[in-house]
């Protein structure tokens, strides 16, 4: 059974435009998560905005599609994963001078058949798999961190 939550979280030395900036660049996901290596977005972000997408883990390759679902400038943006059905969230949040940003994935309502016959037969089953996708979360706000703190 899926977690309904995963959540990570960072303190960032830089105003929450400056970190907006570089999370709603979906072409840059590559250079923040571990598991992307490809993201292009199909027209301005806003709610509805389709993204095709490529996920590597070691030498397995595997697409996805993305539908934007939330964007608050400056605050969040939430984008739904059409296999499984989880969305994925960046929440921005004033912290003193700089911002905390908090990475989810939500699958309160599970995820589809599909995506649970692939992860376990593909990924080391779930809680292997969802250790993973933590251990990302962590990387890319660590990632995003040094980027807006940097110059």
């Amino acid at each position: 059974m899926v977690a309904p939550l995963l959540q990570a979280q960072i303190d960032i030395d830089a105003p929450a435009s400056k970190v907006w900036a570089l999370i709603s660049d979906f072409r840059r996901m590559p250079q923040w998560s571990p598991q992307c290596r490809w993201m292009r977005p199909f027209g301005a972000l806003r709610p509805g905005t389709r993204t095709l997408n490529l996920n590597r883990r070691n030498r397995m390759f595997w697409p996805t599609t993305s539908t934007v679902v939330e964007v608050i400038p400056e605050k969040k943006l939430a984008f739904r994963v059409n296999t499984n059905h989880t969305v994925w969230s960046y929440e921005l949040e004033p912290n003193g001078e700089g911002t905390r940003v908090v990475e989810s994935r939500h699958a309160e309502n599970g995820v589809t058949a599909f995506s649970n016959l692939s992860v376990n037969a593909l990924l080391g089953g779930t809680a292997n798999f969802e250790r993973e996708l933590l251990e990302g979360m962590n990387t890319s706000l660590a990632r995003i961190k040094a980027a807006a703190e940097k110059g």
